[in-house]
């Protein structure tokens, strides 16, 4: 069940980063929020993790991802969305969510690294903004949730 909830959210944030390169602070970090509530409450994450496991995953996953932010490859979503997941999860988790989805972003720009242009064509809904003016990164959201179900497949 905590999985489910954990991919649904995730599911929402890549659906909005693949339609807007944007992942909504409500999102971000009311899920943050409501880790660390449920943490306080608990004494464990989301996925039963003790809280410092879960600490210690919210620490990996700012160090794995502020260089990032800090040189322009990754977006302020994209850091929040780990570190909503870490205080959810463990470093175990995270880790294998972060992994997965370099695998699973290095694998599609093998793939298809001249269908990305006209792959976000068919994700606009009419309200969005133009093309031109969405960031330049690459939605990230979409591998973290990608990278989450094969964690959590190989190590269940």
């Amino acid at each position: 069940m905590q999985f489910l909830v954990l991919w649904i959210w995730l599911a929402i944030c890549a659906l909005q980063d693949l339609r807007q390169r944007h992942i909504a602070n409500a999102l971000t970090l009311g899920a943050a929020l409501l880790a660390t509530l449920y943490l306080l409450w608990t004494g464990n994450t989301w996925l039963g993790a003790s809280a410092a496991q879960g600490g210690w995953a919210l620490l990996l996953a700012l160090l794995l991802t502020l260089p990032g932010y800090a040189t322009g490859r990754m977006g302020a979503g994209d850091v929040k969305l780990m570190a909503a997941l870490g205080l959810a999860s463990d470093t175990q988790y995270l880790l294998g969510a972060f992994i997965g989805a370099g695998l699973c972003s290095f694998l599609c720009l093998l793939i298809a690294p001249r269908g990305w242009p006209q792959q976000e064509q068919g994700l606009q809904s009419p309200e969005a903004e133009p093309v031109a003016r969405l960031s330049k990164k690459y939605p990230f959201a979409p591998f973290v949730l990608a990278g989450m179900v094969l964690t959590v497949t190989l190590i269940h």
